[in-house]
């Protein structure tokens, strides 16, 4: 079909409903998305692999602006990469999400009256699993309508059989390697989904509550009485010691005593211990082993019993450890109803001394916000120090970067204070712990348990029955290894050999721990060689993106009601729109700001720039016609004009801007990142504005508009113009696909010039030359800036387009005024311009502007404007600022203000008087260029 009759057919705004979809699908169709492991160059191929593991989801989950926004990220990265001429796989996939999944079921049997044990734990299991087929996929259908490009070929589940190998494989390895044990020690507990949480997982809030100071009486001398602060009174039944400083002197006698427990009356006593701190409260802690992690160590180190008080459901009862303690009037409460009673009970009791406010910071589950219990049970745990060493030194020595590069502080920091990680979980959905103990076991002869890679394994010591152990791994347990695990892992896979190590993890800063350096310390621990003794980290970049926030700088989400569902703008505006907004409007680190009640506000740029693509590519097509176009690289350089000269040197320039932006894609040496070289790149919002401005101020505002009288048939340079046209706007759908897939794909198809069945989504990615410019660019360039600067001054003046302008300018440089004088019907759209010496510039009654270039220019205005009333009009504003600047000098002169007011206070003040006196500068002048003194 020719040019002509496509623009005839294109309508007058791009369509993403009635066109995106079928992209997607021709895109699949043609396999754009996959990848070959023969074709990297790891496996002898020829390509330099390029791989991106998704984030998994998950498995139930519905799409949501921060997926949106991650996943947008992901695909720009991949997009370019697979352009840039790399076997490109992004790899996608879900999480089987353990407690979140289970709850979402447990609260549907609820809704029926059943809870999982009405269930049993197999008929459960299958429920979950009806349930994850039902519903669960959805998310990664609704990743393709943003256009992400991943190979849906190689969509993994941490639940799967293989993936599920793998979580065997790796506990067995660390069993065997004693990096994984059993710990009775105090962890976080919900008693809302009745598990064991890890010290992340149980994520710490600010809160305000009360802090309780208690009297305990010396036994045997009731007048005499040590105070203890507390904020948990409640757990006051299961202390079994008052602890005090031993170098602290106003306790020092009471060592060694008891003292009465007044909430049971129990005798305890004091101890020292140099973990009290002196200065806390009153010097003195109540000390609760069961139910406080470093009571716990307190205990261990004095050998106190360590009664357990609490149920696992939160409330208060008497465990066989725990008899005599818990008085039956508090048997059965809940723990915050029971600290209400034995704080009032205290009271009655005259053992109240004082109640105060109190700041502190409370642990709430990370699923379901309920306030977490320390409590002492029995976990899994794995040590974490051995493994955290060599995954430290991998981003201390740069083989493993992280931007923005503020974050790799936070995680040196996490781990070098590493605690083992409590890896049980007393749910039933996920992946049990692959541990076995010998039913019918023999003292002596069968040892306590053992890991086994299969299922119902004999008893290695007497080949008896076994029975597995009914805790599941926590669900990062699983998602640590997927870098390798969805690769084939344990298996020495083509796929595995090709893409790992992957090459870019994004994702957001609050998994940093989680997830991230977890997946680098069990990378590291599967890929241990000769070649490799500290093994291969399973990426060189990780990308912390920010957060998606409402107008008011809020998170988005679903308990407040500020979210955007990026489907909504999908249907509304088109993916491009979304991918824009989030890619320009989001710096590296930054967060996103969107206003959810004002949705077309929020994604207009991006909507407004898919309209100006749609745009150009209509006026292009149209007055291209329906004659071949010559390749740009078969033109002379005496055919190209310095317009012609002026946009290809544009187009390098951002061709420069956006490689610079987006940066080098992996270590220079294939090693380890530079110092200085990781910093660079991974800056999308940079790339974007690179690319948006070439297109709609260099391609649209200057060349087009000069190509017009250019592109009429007959025109002797008709022919140059259309080929430079089309091989600009072609180089600018490549470097802008990345981030708006459809639009440059739908306009790129319609182009001449390109080979039937070919696709934008691997044309090849523009390449800079090392070539200068020539010379011819810059004279079309300072012929710009003259035109600008008259435009200007029109706009500050408010001179109709259609008045005519005189314009005098003064230029060293001949080749100026020729390239002035070849241009002069495309400069007379703005003025008639004439080239003076100096000494001729007006010096009243004109607007003067001196360029860049060295170059005056003045604008007449006489009998344009009128002097005397514009001259009032900047008086009037001058005398207002002057009194303004005059009353901030003052400020800053005072040294007071300056002593006491915050620096950056004092900062922001001084930025304000420069600018201010630079704009009452200009005010002068201005009254002086138009005959005022």
């Amino acid at each position: 079909m020719s040019s002509e009759k496509q623009a005839a057919e294109l309508p007058s705004r791009y369509d993403p409903a009635a066109t995106d979809a079928g992209l997607y699908t021709a895109w699949e169709s043609a396999g754009i998305f996959g990848a070959s492991s023969t074709a990297t160059s790891r496996t002898g191929g020829a390509r330099d692999p390029f791989a991106i593991v998704i984030p998994p989801p998950n498995v139930t989950g519905v799409l949501h602006m921060g997926h949106g926004l991650n996943n947008t990220v992901q695909d720009v990265l991949i997009r370019w990469r697979r352009m840039a001429g790399d076997e490109t796989l992004w790899l996608p996939g879900t999480d089987h999400a353990g407690i979140a999944t289970q709850n979402v079921v447990e609260k549907q049997l609820a809704k029926a009256g059943k809870t999982r044990d009405d269930l049993g734990r197999e008929p459960f299991i299958e429920e979950v699993k009806a349930f994850v087929a039902e519903k669960g996929g959805v998310i990664l259908k609704q990743l393709r309508a943003i256009g992400a490009s991943a190979d849906w070929t190689r969509t993994a589940y941490t639940f799967s059989p293989e993936l599920s190998r793998a979580v065997r494989e790796i506990f067995v390895r660390w069993y065997d390697d004693g990096l994984i044990y059993r710990g009775h020690r105090v962890t976080h507990w919900c008693s809302r989904c009745l598990t064991a949480l890890s010290d992340e997982e149980a994520e710490s809030h600010p809160s305000q509550g009360l802090m309780y100071h208690v009297r305990y009486a010396i036994e045997g001398d009731p007048s005499a009485a040590i105070v203890v602060a507390t904020t948990r009174p409640e757990t006051m039944f299961g202390d079994v010691a008052v602890a005090v400083h031993p170098d602290d002197d106003r306790y020092r006698a009471l060592v060694g005593k008891r003292v009465i427990n007044p909430a049971n009356g129990i005798a305890i006593p004091v101890i020292a211990d140099a973990y009290v701190d002196r200065e806390f409260g009153t010097g003195a802690l109540k000390i609760t082993p069961a139910h406080d992690a470093n009571d716990f160590d307190v205990g261990k180190r004095h050998a106190l019993a360590m009664p357990i008080v609490l149920t696992p459901e939160g409330a208060m009862h008497e465990g066989a450890d725990a008899a005599g303690r818990v008085p039956a009037a508090y048997q059965g409460l809940d723990r915050f109803d029971a600290r209400k009673k034995v704080a009032k009970a205290l009271d009655a009791a005259g053992a109240l001394v004082k109640t105060e406010q109190h700041h502190n910071a409370v642990r709430k589950c990370y699923r379901c916000d309920t306030v977490v219990e320390p409590r002492l049970s029995d976990q899994w745990f794995v040590k974490m120090a051995p493994l955290a060493a060599p995954a430290l030194a991998a981003v201390q020595d740069g083989r493993v970067r992280i931007l923005p590069e503020r974050w790799e502080a936070v995680y040196v920091n996490w781990m070098e204070n590493i605690r083992d990680w409590n890896i049980s979980r007393q749910i039933w959905w996920g992946h049990r712990v692959p541990v076995f103990y010998c039913v019918a076991r023999k003292p002596g002869t069968c040892r306590e348990h053992f890991a086994s890679r299969d299922d119902n394994p004999p008893c290695p010591d007497c080949g008896g029955a076994t029975r597995q152990d009914n805790d599941v791994l926590d669900t990062w347990f699983s998602s640590q290894l997927w870098p390798f695990s969805t690769l084939g892992w344990p298996d020495k896979t083509a796929d595995l050999k090709a893409f790992y190590p992957t090459d870019v993890l994004v994702t957001a800063p609050e998994i940093l721990f989680f997830w991230v350096a977890r997946m680098i310390m069990s990378g590291m621990y599967v890929t241990r060689s000769a070649d490799h003794p500290d093994g291969i980290a399973p990426f060189h970049s990780v990308y912390l993106h920010g957060t998606a926030r409402d107008a008011q700088h809020r998170r988005m989400s679903k308990s407040l009601g500020n979210g955007i569902d990026p489907l909504d703008v999908v249907g509304l505006y088109g993916a491009d729109a979304l991918r824009w907004t989030v890619i320009a409007g989001m710096g590296l680190g930054s967060d996103l700001l969107l206003d959810h009640e004002n949705i077309e506000q929020s994604f207009s740029t991006g909507r407004n720039f898919a309209t100006k693509l749609w745009n150009i590519g209509r006026f292009l097509l149209l007055q291209v016609g329906d004659e071949p176009v010559r390749h740009v690289g078969e033109l002379s350089q005496k055919e190209l004009t310095p317009a012609d000269q002026w946009i290809l040197a544009r187009l390098q320039a951002a061709v420069g801007a956006s490689d610079a932006a987006l940066g080098p894609p992996r270590p220079a040496n294939g090693r380890a990142w530079g110092e200085a070289e990781r910093r660079r790149g991974l800056r999308l919002d940079e790339f974007a504005e690179s690319a948006r401005a070439f297109v709609w101020n260099d391609l649209a505002d200057w060349y087009l508009e000069h190509a017009k009288t250019r592109l009429q048939p007959g025109h002797p340079e008709r022919e140059v113009a259309r080929a430079v046209l089309v091989h600009a706007f072609d180089q600018a759908l490549r470097f802008i696909h990345p981030i708006m897939p459809f639009v440059t794909e739908s306009l790129w198809q319609r182009l001449p010039g390109h080979e039937p069945g070919t696709w934008l989504a691997r044309a090849q990615w523009p390449r800079r030359t090392d070539a200068a410019p020539d010379a011819r660019a810059a004279e079309f360039d300072a012929v710009r800036e003259v035109i600008t600067a008259v435009r200007e001054v029109r706009n500050e003046y408010v001179v109709p387009p259609v008045q005519p302008l005189t314009v005098a300018v003064t230029a060293r440089d001949a080749s100026l005024q020729r390239a002035t004088a070849a241009e002069q019907a495309f400069a007379a759209r703005v003025a008639k311009i004439e080239f003076v010496d100096a000494a001729a510039i007006p010096s009243a009654g004109a607007a003067r502007r001196i360029l860049g270039s060295g170059i005056e220019v003045a604008v007449s205005l006489v009998g344009i404007v009128d002097f005397a009333k514009e001259r009032e009009k900047l008086a009037t504003e001058l005398e207002g600022l002057e009194k303004q600047l005059q009353a901030l000098r003052g400020r800053l002169s005072n040294e007071k203000f300056v002593a006491k007011a915050p620096p950056a206070v004092v900062e922001a003040e001084r930025a304000k008087e420069r600018e201010w006196a630079q704009r009452a500068g200009q005010l002068a002048e201005k009254i002086a260029s138009l005959g005022g003194t």
